[in-house]
């Protein structure tokens, strides 16, 4: 191997400059001297890691829209015919299309350079998504497109084909259906056809009942996706999408026309070009049930909470805290929308699947300064209706599970014996009280406070609150109870939930204790 080093470089530059200057090109390798042998990547094995990426259906069928759109399309339409393990998926646009040798690259694996400069409309990146989102759901993808006055052209990948002979070659194939007579319908445009959809229907009986709700179900979750991801385009009136003929209502998920939103001001993220909004969405109280039910969104409101990093309008990641929090029920109107450019896709670590982005270290704490301003009001308008009652009823005592004690000047926790859930424990268990604050005594002295603590300053988003994702029957139930014990003994309405809102952990659900 032969290394040219300019001989200036260690006069001219301090020590390590060598290392820092890779864009000087001071350290080069003369490879016409060296020995060479090819290593062109085995086709079916290359294709089936292709398919590993980890796409699920919403994110693949999200990527070839993206396509549409990056292709000037008005219109997209997203089709299926259930046929069992026959079904097949299509999607259809009335973009610019593509002539045959046009085609043939964009079928290629790899097809653009993520180095290269994009248009800044571009919502691509890497060359691969056409390709990676079909093959991690169908064996055999097909692309038919057309440009103004000229004819159709497609090509088939077929995944069975590639590992019968090892070649990285399309086939002239398209599958039955009148596809070629939809292109023919519109000016110019291109139509993607997914068939052998294994992931999804591989061995299922078109006869089978079951199989075909499921199917559906998972259509269902595709269009609140696609609703959610591209929302911005549909509700502008950039494009329009048809799901199964019928037009596709944006999801906002920041109800940004309503004045009950609270919106705060955009602000520009430290030099960058990037801007972040926060919102806090209406208490209950103030949505009808249409509305509520809306925008708690395809996941449901705790999830919805967080950052919404757009991409060129395009969401990439919806109700995230990105590590800085965890989801908690009292958080849960607090949405902040991150606006991103294309040209900071590396900086944010923009994945092929567009469905993960990581800010940059330098970001985050003003990030989380921003989330922790809009958390706090978010909390606010969430205990509004609590609050109002606490100060009427000033007076009364709030009553935490755990209480805080000073042993030999050292801190350590104990059970309520006052909590009236453990106090109506004790008061009617058939236990010897003894017995019962022996059993208290054992688990106040080994709770894993230090294991807590390093686990919670680690990962805070992997500390779960009081019954998260878990039925909150129990809490309904005991509430329920309550409410009736004291109203019974006299209290009022507005007496008994001000209680009830004092006692913890209830004091976290105060829209359980408003509908009791």
């Amino acid at each position: 191997m032969v290394i040219k080093i300019d001989p200036e470089a260690k006069t001219k530059y301090h020590p390590g400059y060598l290392e820092r200057a890779l864009n000087v090109q001071l350290l080069m390798i003369d490879y016409f001297d060296l020995e060479t042998t090819s290593a062109t990547p085995e086709a079916s094995s290359m294709i089936e890691t292709f398919r590993a990426i980890g796409y699920n259906i919403e994110t693949a069928i999200a990527d070839i829209v993206d396509n549409s759109i990056s292709s000037g399309a008005k219109n997209i339409w997203i089709d299926f015919d259930w046929k069992g393990s026959a079904t097949w998926l299509a999607v259809k646009d009335d973009g610019c299309g593509m002539n045959n040798d046009e085609l043939i690259q964009a079928m290629r694996p790899g097809s653009k350079n993520p180095n290269a400069e994009r248009s800044l409309k571009d919502l691509g990146r890497f060359g691969l998504g056409l390709k990676t989102a079909s093959f991690s759901q169908c064996r055999k993808l097909t692309v038919l497109s057309q440009k103004i006055s000229n004819n159709s052209f497609y090509w088939t990948w077929d995944l069975d084909y590639v590992m019968q002979t090892g070649a990285w070659s399309l086939i002239k194939y398209i599958p039955a259906g009148d596809f070629q007579e939809q292109l023919k319908q519109i000016e110019c445009g291109t139509i993607v056809i997914w068939n052998d959809i294994d992931r999804l229907v591989k061995d299922l009986n078109t006869d089978d009942k079951n199989a075909l709700a499921k199917f559906m179900e998972i259509m269902e979750q595709v269009k609140k996706h696609l609703a959610m991801v591209f929302h911005r385009f549909i509700e502008s009136g950039k494009i329009k999408v048809w799901f199964q003929n019928r037009e596709l209502q944006a999801w906002d998920p920041f109800f940004e026309n309503s004045a009950s939103t609270q919106k705060f001001p955009d602000e520009p993220l430290y030099k960058t070009n990037v801007k972040i909004r926060g919102y806090v969405l209406p208490h209950k109280s103030k949505l009808n049930e249409e509305e509520f039910r809306k925008l708690e969104g395809p996941k449901g409101w705790n999830e919805q909470q967080g950052f919404y990093i757009y991409r060129n309008e395009r969401l990439l990641l919806a109700g995230d805290w990105l590590g800085m929090y965890r989801k908690e029920e009292h958080y849960k109107l607090a949405r902040i929308m991150i606006d991103l450019p294309n040209t900071l896709d590396a900086e944010w670590q923009i994945d092929i699947k567009k469905s993960i982005a990581r800010p940059p270290i330098m970001l985050k704490e003003q990030l989380k300064a921003y989330a922790t301003k809009i958390r706090g009001q978010a909390v606010e308008v969430y205990r509004h209706k609590g609050k109002v009652l606490q100060r009427k009823f000033s007076s009364i005592q709030y009553f935490p599970v755990w209480n805080e004690k000073l042993r030999h000047g050292k801190r350590f926790y104990e059970i309520n014996r006052e909590h009236p859930l453990i106090k109506d424990l004790v008061d009617t268990i058939n236990v010897k009280s003894s017995e019962l604050n022996l059993l208290f005594k054992f688990i106040e002295e080994t709770i894993p406070v230090p294991l807590i603590t390093i686990k919670e300053s680690e990962q805070p988003e992997m500390q779960g609150q009081a019954f998260e994702g878990a039925s909150l029957e129990p809490i309904k139930n005991a509430i329920k109870l309550m409410y009736e014990k004291l109203t019974k003994d006299g209290k009022s309405d507005d007496q008994a939930k001000v209680i009830i809102l004092n006692i913890e952990p209830f004091n976290l659900y105060p829209h359980l204790i408003e509908n009791v």
